[in-house]
């Protein structure tokens, strides 16, 4: 059986290669944290428009736990870079899924640590495709809804999360 970190660096090297292959000038950090002294995102990725800074975690089991310092060592760094913090999961016989750290889908603990369920990455986690700009996902909910459309909605969120300053967010409503 191979050992967790060959299988977590196969996994990486697999999202490294779907965002290459969707146009996006990528790069993995490879053993990143250990080979230097600052935290470092797993994967940088960005296509002109649209940047990434991804903390990738794979498992066999149910839930993905991600150390709380990551997750700040990712929103540091994400802050800093001027990327979108992205937190990616994938199960066993499933595709990656994406959230950022602040969603609600992702749970902390009472120890301060993220936990990402297999049920929740399906029914509320961003695919690939969404997050590549290839598809939006909409519900039933929100097709029947009278309210606010889905841009506003996304650009709502995305200045609530900090992705997108004050004025940027004015500028696409």
């Amino acid at each position: 059986m191979a050992n967790s970190n060959a299988k977590g660096d196969r996994r990486e090297r697999e999202l490294v290669n779907e965002l290459d292959a969707a146009g996006f000038a990528v790069m993995r950090a490879p053993a990143s944290g250990s080979a230097t002294e600052r935290e470092l995102p797993d994967v940088l990725a960005g296509d002109g428009e649209d940047f990434y800074a991804i903390e990738a975690k794979s498992s066999s089991g149910d839930p993905i736990y991600l150390d709380g310092e990551e997750i700040e060592a990712l929103l540091f760094f994400s802050r800093n870079f001027g990327a979108k913090p992205r937190i990616g999961v994938r199960f066993d016989r499933e595709d990656w899924y994406f959230f950022h750290p602040g969603d609600d889908a992702v749970h902390v603990t009472d120890g301060g640590n993220y936990r990402v369920k297999k049920e929740t990455a399906l029914a509320h986690g961003v695919d690939f495709d969404e997050l590549v700009g290839h598809s939006e996902k909409v519900t039933l909910a929100e097709v029947a809804d009278d309210g606010p459309d889905q841009g506003t909605l996304d650009v709502l969120a995305a200045f609530e999360r900090g992705d997108l300053s004050k004025e940027e967010a004015a500028e696409m409503l």
